[in-house]
């Protein structure tokens, strides 16, 4: 599990009673596991706290508002995805107007970028991916058989 030192942590408790409108409005949706997916809110990774982090998935979730707009903020949040990358993490931005206008949409397409991850982690560790669904009238037939 990623986490960072002590006074980071701090800070992120800290982060969690501060959290923007559009991080209050994506956690509110967040906080029920969508998609059976577990997120964690204003999360340490190293000297940097994610806006949400899904472990399972190894997902950074960034809700990106005018404190990511300016030079030193782009900076900092290359320096902070070249580092989350340095440990397996992906970097999902998405941007506060887009939360406070389509909720839902936003919802939506984090949930698929975690679903494209378990398939891809799954598969590297050689386990076939679980299917979404199973079909109503049992299982393939073997190797050789044809379906009645």
């Amino acid at each position: 599990m990623i986490t960072g030192p002590r006074d980071t942590l701090k800070r992120a408790r800290k982060l969690r009673s501060e959290m923007s409108l559009p991080e209050r409005m994506l956690w509110r949706i967040l906080r029920e596991r969508p998609e059976g997916f577990k997120f964690r809110r204003q999360h340490p990774a190293g000297i940097y706290i994610l806006d949400f982090y899904c472990p399972a998935v190894r997902l950074a979730v960034e809700v990106d508002g005018l404190t990511h707009d300016g030079e030193h903020a782009v900076r900092h949040d290359a320096a902070r995805s070249s580092f989350l990358k340095s440990q397996h993490v992906a970097t999902l931005r998405v941007p506060a107007p887009a939360i406070m206008t389509n909720l839902e949409g936003a919802v939506t397409r984090i949930t698929e970028v975690c679903k494209e991850r378990a398939m891809k982690i799954s598969a590297r560790q050689g386990e076939p991916p679980v299917p979404l669904h199973h079909p109503a009238d049992g299982p393939p037939p073997r190797a050789g058989e044809e379906r009645l």
